[in-house]
């Protein structure tokens, strides 16, 4: 189906609703029913029907549908935020006893998922770089079930061979999830490289304008029908219906969105790499990027998040670059119309700091909708003022 058909009339019957081109947000927390036996074949199956918007509404259904055809899945769920759609697609696909392989250092509520919640539950966690098909291999056991992938992560865009990582799995009949956040599904098909369930926080891209919350998960009906059963009605993580208005808002200039980042971010590399007080940088289309020629077979395109190690020897001086932008902002996320940074050392405090580590002199930089030059200048009276 063609991008814009999917972004602009799927799921959208507008002589429902008065021919308004925009859909109206359906408000309303249940749904009237005349018949008994209506009412009963609702309660039969809360997924076909329109019962309780804790379940499905109409304005959800739309976003829905645009999002599951963008995966070129059959279905999909969308949730309160990432964090909800990955506890949930996760929770409702293993059982006591089970072993998940996951990549290093994920997401941090997954990570504090594999770690607290889920030994208490006797389920153990691997870790492994997972960067090649034989480190899964390696580190999958009988009673593994999960495959949990980033891919690329959000901090040094590590890579896992996809297709590769999938074909093993179904060979075993384990369930593969993938966080596809960074690329998008307009710069990343995991469905059709055989992923089981795509997830991404559509707080990011998808929403567009750092203004609301949301996590998607798709893959197969039968897929979705079990979580929709399960963690999805019980936990009550739905997205509500203002907030899937403001996803399909948000969908309308995704692939505009996506085309001026990448060009911004293209322009802001060849900043980076020139600049003295930069020793190193990570951008998966860049040809010095370690899995380039991974990226460039699996990736459509990359955007938005780069990741550099500002050549300092003190914590103070990453801390007066970052408090020196004018217009680049600090704070965590990426996705929105503005342009973020966050430095690794929040998180290290000043005696553990150590400058050899290259890791402790991270920034991320995520490039927004504004000018190259504007961002570029930005950045270089701030790192020529350490």
């Amino acid at each position: 189906m063609e991008l814009s058909k999917i972004i602009n009339e799927l799921g959208e019957d507008r002589e429902l609703y008065f021919n308004a081109i925009a859909p109206p947000i359906m408000q309303t927390s249940n749904f009237a029913f005349r018949k008994v036996a209506d009412l009963g074949k609702a309660f039969e199956d809360e997924m076909k029907g329109y019962l309780y918007s804790r379940g499905v509404n109409p304005t959800i259904d739309i976003l829905r549908k645009k999002l599951a055809a963008l995966d070129g899945a059959e279905d999909c769920l969308v949730f309160n935020n990432g964090a909800a759609a990955i506890f949930a697609g996760i929770f409702a696909n293993i059982k006591s006893g089970d072993h998940i392989v996951s990549v290093r250092a994920p997401y941090t509520w997954v990570q504090r998922m594999f770690d607290v919640i889920l030994p208490r539950f006797n389920v153990s966690t691997t870790y492994i770089d997972g960067k090649t098909i034989e480190e899964w291999q390696a580190a999958t056991m009988p009673n593994t079930t999960f495959y949990y992938l980033e891919s690329p992560n959000s901090w040094n865009y590590a890579l896992q061979p996809i297709e590769e990582v999938a074909q093993f799995a179904k060979s075993k009949g384990i369930t593969t999830l993938i966080d596809n956040s960074y690329c998008t599904p307009l710069y990343q098909k995991p469905i059709e490289m055989g992923i089981d369930i795509t997830m991404q926080t559509a707080t990011k891209y998808i929403g567009g304008h750092s203004d609301t919350l949301g996590g998607v998960l798709c893959g197969s009906h039968a897929m979705m029908k079990k979580i929709f059963d399960s963690e999805y009605l019980n936990i009550g993580s739905g997205m509500q219906p203002f907030n899937a208005w403001l996803m399909i808002r948000g969908l309308r200039t995704l692939p505009l969105r996506l085309e001026r980042i990448t060009k911004t971010t293209n322009e802001v590399v060849g900043f980076i790499k020139q600049h003295p007080k930069i020793s190193s940088f990570l951008f998966p289309f860049d040809d010095t990027f370690p899995q380039y020629e991974l990226a460039r077979r699996q990736m459509k395109g990359a955007c938005g998040l780069i990741t550099f190690a500002i050549d300092v020897k003190l914590k103070d001086e990453i801390v007066k670059f970052c408090e020196s932008l004018q217009h680049i902002m600090m704070a965590v996320s990426w996705g929105g119309h503005e342009s973020l940074i966050i430095p690794k050392c929040a998180g290290i405090s000043e005696k553990d700091f150590n400058p050899g580590n290259i890791e402790h002199r991270y920034v991320r930089l995520y490039c927004g909708l504004e000018d190259a030059d504007y961002l570029i200048k930005d950045l270089e009276q701030a790192l020529n003022g350490i």
